[in-house]
C-alpha cells in the first residue's frame, strides 16, 4: 500500500478579538489535530454540517493557511510553504464556485498559462502543447482559450478550474464542493469526469461535501467531521450503512427522503457548541441520546479496526 498524503496531529486556530496590544481575547481551534493515511489513488470524502471545519482542513491541505501545528507529507516528503513552486506541483485545489474561482480580467489561455509557467517555467511553444493536452483530457474546446471566464456556463468553468489543477500535474486533488452549485444533470457529469481523469491519471482525491449520497457514491473511505475533529472514518459502505458514532447517524437521518419527514432529536441541542467556550469531553455530547457520564470529563479518541474507527466511547455496535 502506498501513501500519497500523511497527516501527522494537523491542527489550526485562530486568535480572536485581539487587542492592540497583548493577547487576543480568545482562540477558536477550528481544526483540531488529525492523524491519518490517504492512499494513492483513493477518493476519501470528508463531510460534516457547516461550521465543523471542512474548508479549513481544505486549506491546510494546500497551503493556503499555515498549521498551527502538525506536517503534511505527501509520498513520504514532507510540505514546506517556503517554496509554493514544489508545494503547487503536489497538490492542488477545485473550488467550488468555478465561476468566480478564474479571473474575470484573464483570458481563459492566460488563466491555463500560470501553473505552467510558475511551476514548470515552460516556453511558450510548450505551453501550447500541454494546454491543447490538458484541454482534449476534460472535453473543452480549443477555442474557448481566448474567451473570459463570464462567457461560459457553471459546467464549463469547473471542467476549466479542473483543467487549471491538472496543469500544475499535481498528483492530489483537493475538491471542495465541486459540483454543490451545479445542476443534477451537470454535476453528474462532471462526477464522470472526475472518474475517468482518475483512473486514466492514477490521481488521488479529497472529496469535500455536504451531500451524503454524492460522497458515498464516489469515495472509497469516508471521513466525518465534527466541531473541528474527525469522530468516524471508515469504508464508504460501511459508514453510512452501520454508522457506529450517533453522530454519523445523525447526518445520515438528516439526508432529504422523498415522503420521510426532517425531525430534530427531541430536548437536544441541534446546534455546534460555541467555539469560543467549547465543552470539556466529547463535543457532541449535548446532541447526544446515548451520551454517559464519560463523555462530559474526558475526550473520545479514534477505536476500531481497519475498516471503521470511531471517536465514541459508547459506539453504536
Amino acid at each position: 500500500m502506498t501513501i500519497a498524503l500523511r497527516l501527522q496531529n494537523l491542527s489550526k486556530s485562530f486568535a480572536v478579538g485581539k487587542r492592540l496590544l497583548g493577547a487576543p481575547k480568545g482562540v477558536v481551534r477550528a481544526v483540531n489535530p488529525v492523524t491519518l493515511d490517504v492512499k494513492k489513488g483513493e477518493t476519501l470524502g470528508i463531510v460534516g454540517e457547516s461550521g465543523c471545519g471542512k474548508s479549513t482542513f481544505a486549506r491546510l491541505l494546500v497551503g493556503l493557511l499555515e498549521p498551527t501545528t502538525g506536517s503534511i507529507e505527501i509520498n513520504g516528503q514532507p510540505l514546506d510553504n517556503a517554496d509554493p513552486a514544489a508545494f503547487g506541483k503536489k497538490i492542488q485545489y477545485v473550488f467550488q464556485d468555478p465561476v468566480s474561482s478564474l479571473n474575470p480580467r484573464k483570458t481563459i489561455r492566460q488563466i491555463m498559462e500560470a501553473p505552467l509557467k510558475h511551476l514548470h517555467h515552460m516556453d511558450k511553444t510548450a505551453r501550447a502543447k500541454r494546454i491543447s493536452e490538458i484541454f482534449a483530457t476534460v472535453s473543452l474546446r480549443e477555442e474557448f482559450l481566448d474567451r473570459y471566464p463570464h462567457e461560459f456556463s457553471g459546467g464549463q468553468a469547473q471542467r476549466i478550474g479542473i483543467a487549471r489543477a491538472l496543469a500544475a500535474e499535481a498528483e492530489i486533488l483537493i475538491l471542495d464542493e465541486p459540483v454543490s452549485a451545479l445542476d443534477v444533470s451537470v454535476q453528474a457529469q462532471v462526477l464522470n469526469l472526475l472518474a475517468a481523469l482518475k483512473e486514466k491519471l492514477g490521481l488521488t482525491y479529497l472529496f469535500i461535501s455536504h451531500d451524503l449520497a454524492v460522497v458515498e457514491a464516489v469515495s472509497d473511505r469516508i471521513a466525518v467531521l465534527y466541531f473541528g475533529s474527525v469522530v468516524e472514518i471508515g469504508n464508504a459502505e460501511d459508514v453510512f450503512r452501520a454508522p457506529r458514532h450517533p453522530y454519523t447517524k445523525l447526518l445520515a437521518d438528516s439526508a432529504p427522503v422523498v415522503g420521510r419527514p426532517l425531525t430534530a432529536p427531541e430536548g437536544k441541542e441541534t446546534e455546534l457548541p460555541d467555539p469560543l467556550n467549547p465543552p470539556t469531553g466529547c463535543a457532541f455530547r449535548a446532541r447526544c441520546p446515548h451520551a454517559i457520564k464519560t463523555c462530559a470529563t474526558e475526550t473520545p479518541q479514534l477505536t476500531g479496526d481497519e475498516t471503521q474507527r470511531a471517536a465514541c466511547f459508547n459506539p453504536l455496535f
